[in-house]
């Protein structure tokens, strides 16, 4: 018998004991962390999605807390991903 069924034969739930709903935004400094990272491995391909996503966000979410100029430089995300 598998170790996740009680003595009823149920399925016990795989979540039990874990906080549900979403989780909170990311934070300026963990996103610098997250880039910084990336284009200390040279994964570019990853950084320029990472930034196509945070970017997004900041125009999709006009209240958010972290707006576009916070976020992203003068320059497009294609260069910015690239240098490195």
């Amino acid at each position: 018998m598998d170790t996740a069924t009680t003595a009823l034969g149920r399925a016990s739930p795989w979540n039990i004991g874990k906080l549900l709903g979403q989780k909170p935004p990311l934070r300026l400094k963990e996103i610098w962390a997250i880039r910084i990272r990336l284009q200390l491995v040279h994964r570019t391909r990853e950084l320029a999605l990472f930034n196509l996503a945070i970017n997004t966000m900041c125009r999709t979410k006009p209240d958010a807390d972290l707006s576009a100029d916070q976020e992203s430089p003068s320059r497009s995300i294609a260069a910015w991903a690239h240098q490195a």
